[in-house]
């Protein structure tokens, strides 16, 4: 028999799920948008995950497997639909992959009735998370995730060392999934690992982030990119850096491709995230750049400054002041559904059209490195309003 209590939080949940969303009143940009409610946090994982349901098993109604936060989603639109495949972290802090269906991508997101599994082919795989999903014109929709282990060569006291290495899987309908080998580079460790969409000369380019360390990028030198000749064994023999890591910047720490980059009559957008050092730890932004169309590796515009950054509430949660993406979609409107979640807790949804930002990208002055430059910069800026305003 079904316990009593399921129902009455059934019923709340469901307040939750179809809770319709809106653009914040007290933000803008002329960028994009960002939305009042998160579409995702721990409180949308269904009832069945977590609770056993059967009052004789369990009397009091416990949660027998919670669920931690919901985080740092790929995502696809696919006939009409927006999904997510999310990093759903248990209280146990495994990490595993879920898809959640929305019809407007904006809210009333919905997890599917089973997380995503495919065949346990790397033994010493302990947690997978961050998934890049890109629909390939080979016919395949791949997902690229961190699969990460204990560091074999650790010393036996040192139970925190890990490797990351890039898990490959891929399907045909988001449902059966096939696990291909891990991808291997010359790096020891890759994290943030993405596939072009396209062909590049026939092979297949990866978008990687050499580095040296589980943490630490060492000597890696930033967003990296290689190529493959196929995906079932898939191997990149040489990684040159597009975008480096550069000091006193919002990327000068680490930065990693975000989603899969955006096709554009300009050039392909690219959604990364950099870190800088702070006094209250690491802070992860979200920044943009473009490559050329026919060059995808040569960088061609590099607008200043942050894109998307923690944000009120956002700034708040498991890992403080943090926004990461690995999921952004185009519609068949030509809007852009940039997913991302804020402090390795929540996911949220920011919106904008491919005009504005091919706008932004391309005509956003460019980083000067140096003060007094970009106060040049700006004192332009200025100079040319207050005269547009009468004021000069």
């Amino acid at each position: 028999m079904v316990h009593s209590k399921y129902h009455e939080l059934l019923k709340q949940q469901e307040q939750l799920l179809s809770r319709p969303n809106k653009v914040k009143s007290d933000f803008y940009n002329g960028v994009y948008e960002r939305y009042e409610y998160p579409v995702l946090t721990r409180h949308h994982a269904p009832l069945h995950w977590r609770f056993d349901l059967n009052e004789e098993t369990n009397p009091h109604f416990m949660e027998r497997l919670g669920i931690n936060a919901t985080l740092n989603p790929g995502a696809i639109y696919l006939n009409g639909k927006y999904y997510m495949a999310v990093r759903t972290e248990g209280l146990d802090r495994k990490s595993f992959l879920a898809i959640a269906e929305s019809d407007t991508g904006i809210d009333n997101f919905r997890f599917w009735d089973y997380p995503m599994t495919w065949d346990d082919i790397e033994k010493e795989e302990t947690n997978v998370y961050d998934v890049r999903l890109v629909q390939h014109e080979d016919g395949w929709i791949y997902g690229i995730y961190c699969s990460e282990s204990k560091d074999p060569d650790a010393p036996p006291y040192d139970t925190s060392s890990a490797v990351a290495q890039a898990g490959i899987i891929r399907t045909k309908d988001l449902k059966k999934w096939e696990r291909l080998p891990n991808l291997k580079t010359p790096s020891p460790q890759q994290r943030n690992v993405v596939l072009h969409p396209e062909f590049v000369n026939g092979k297949y380019m990866f978008y990687t982030r050499p580095q040296d360390g589980f943490i630490s990028t060492g000597t890696g030198g930033g967003i990296a990119y290689g190529f493959s000749d196929s995906m079932e064994n898939p191997e990149v023999k040489e990684e040159k850096v597009i975008h480096g890591r550069k000091y006193h910047t919002i990327y000068e720490a680490k930065n990693g491709q975000g989603p899969a980059p955006i096709k554009t009559d300009r050039g392909w957008i690219h959604i990364a995230h950099g870190v800088r050092n702070t006094a209250a730890g690491l802070r992860y932004v979200l920044y943009v750049f473009a490559t050329s169309l026919e060059k995808p590796w040569e960088v061609i515009a590099v607008p200043s400054g942050h894109f998307i950054a923690p944000y009120d509430d956002e700034r708040v949660g498991d890992v403080s002041n943090v926004i990461f993406c690995n999921g952004a979609v185009v519609n068949d409107k030509n809007e852009v559904f940039i997913y991302y979640a804020s402090s390795d807790t929540r996911c949220h949804v920011a919106t904008t059209t491919l005009e504005r930002l091919v706008d932004y990208t391309f005509h956003t002055p460019e980083d000067q490195f140096r003060s007094l430059p970009n106060v040049a910069q700006r004192s332009e800026l200025i100079s040319n309003n207050l005269k547009l305003l009468g004021k000069a």
